[in-house]
């Protein structure tokens, strides 16, 4: 196997293990991995940034575990559609993202 097939593998393998107590598809991280919200958004950006980057939010909600507030997104690709979420803690700064709702984040934050 070469070197770059390696650093591939061990990368997404990563990419999974890390995220285990986020239940996401590695399938989905792979598709829309060169996306501008989940390539360009990091943790500490602010929500205009975020809006710069993405746009508006498809819906937005008040988060019910931790203050703050979450933008829900629809990226699409070759007729395909998958949900992002972007939160936002109380100071407006991204604290966190994903493939999966803000209501399902908002679950797994309850049920942690």
């Amino acid at each position: 196997m070469s070197k770059t097939k390696l650093l591939a593998a061990a990368c997404a393998l990563a990419a999974v293990t890390g995220c285990a107590s986020k239940v996401e598809n590695p399938v989905d991280y792979v598709t829309y991995r060169n996306e501008p919200l989940a390539k360009q958004v990091d943790v500490g950006m602010t929500k205009s940034e975020v809006l710069t980057v993405g746009g508006p939010p498809s819906t937005e909600l008040n988060r019910t575990v931790r203050p703050g507030t979450c933008n829900n997104y629809v990226m699409e690709k070759d007729g395909a559609k998958q949900v992002y979420y972007v939160s936002f803690d109380a100071n407006d700064r991204v604290d966190g993202k994903g493939f999966m709702t803000c209501e399902q984040m908002e679950h797994n934050e309850r049920v942690q």
